[in-house]
């Protein structure tokens, strides 16, 4: 995932999971995720904090937070540079940072160094929405179907009757005859909202009064997903994965990318990449349960672990094999890696 998202923002390919880019980009999304966490450091909770002098016992965190804002600058900076210096070679992948790059046309608004700034910016933040929130969606969905092997069997069957068996893996175009697998997915987004508090922060363009609260224009707003999916007016039952509820034409799909102007930018690629890595999993593999020394299977523990901006699960244990020797194959055959 986080190879095909940088890619994309900057027409790089990752060369190993020790790649300098790839550790750094990574590190970076680490740190901005447990920064923003307001149990973290108190001086998210109270920020008269940040004028405590560094001296005063307790303030460790003030040098935390300029180690963690000198990796942020290099991750960064420096593959905008890398992008740059391809684009001025005239030799370059397309990416969305080198299409912008050519257009040289000035901002309204905007100094260079400001443009330049925001490009850093933008190119970062389409890796991170690319990767570490699409990861963690990966590893719901394979705790859904743990927990699930009925509707893990029905999307399978239903795959297997639109590509074959081991055939092949899906592709895009294949995605309107797999509604049930487009349902899933779906369920997958909501059951566990990976954005609990709806990405970033959102602001009212007017005064407003919701409810008896008066709400002054330019107030800052969060949104809690986690509460809208768990609503029940809206999802029966909503603790059940259960794909079959986006049947009723009436349930609409779960706002899992945000709303209004700054909803998630890649939440079509996310949207897309999705589906080609749930189907091909459900194509090739079967999640199942551990068993014990007895032979009866260990239901998992599925909860969350909360001290993150993006929610991810705690680690559980499962079981992963292909469906057969044909589908064995297939993974060997769609692996660039292998080699048997």
């Amino acid at each position: 995932m986080g190879s095909a998202a940088f890619k994309l923002a900057y027409g790089y390919r990752f060369k190993s999971d020790q790649d300098p880019f790839y550790v750094n980009a990574v590190q970076t999304t680490q740190n901005l995720f447990n920064a923003t966490m307001i149990n973290n450091f108190w001086v998210n909770a109270f920020p008269i904090l940040s004028w405590v002098p560094d001296w005063f016992p307790g303030t460790s965190w003030k040098r935390t937070a300029r180690k963690w804002k000198d990796q942020k600058n290099l991750a960064i900076d420096v593959p905008y540079e890398w992008t740059k210096q391809q684009v001025a070679s005239g030799d370059f992948e397309p990416s969305v940072l080198s299409a912008l790059l050519q257009d040289d046309e000035p901002v309204p608004g905007l100094s260079e160094a400001e443009r330049e700034k925001e490009l850093k910016e933008l190119a970062y933040t389409l890796f991170v929405g690319g990767t570490d929130t699409l990861a963690t969606s990966i590893v719901n969905f394979v705790a859904a179907m743990v927990a699930n092997p009925e509707t893990q069997a029905k999307a399978q069957a239903e795959i297997d009757s639109v590509i074959g068996f081991g055939t092949r893996l899906p592709v895009v175009s294949d995605e309107p005859q797999l509604p049930y697998v487009r349902r899933l997915i779906l369920e997958v987004l909501r059951w566990q909202p990976v954005a609990p508090t709806g990405g970033p922060p959102h602001g009212s363009s007017d005064d407003d009064v919701y409810r008896g609260y008066n709400i002054e224009k330019g107030t800052i707003i969060m949104g809690n997903q986690w509460a809208m999916s768990r609503n029940e007016d809206f999802y029966k039952d909503p603790e059940s994965f259960n794909p079959e509820r986006f049947l009723d034409p009436d349930i609409a799909p779960f706002p899992a990318f945000g709303w209004g102007r700054r909803k998630c930018p890649g939440m079509h690629f996310a949207e897309t990449s999705l589906f080609l890595v749930i189907s091909s999993l459900l194509t090739t593999f079967t999640f199942s349960r551990k068993k014990d020394k007895d032979g009866k299977e260990i239901i998992p523990i599925i909860e969350g672990d909360y001290n993150t901006l993006a929610l991810a699960l705690k680690p559980f244990e499962f079981e992963l094999e292909p469906r057969s020797e044909k589908h064995r194959d297939l993974i060997l055959e769609n692996n660039p890696c292998s080699t048997t």
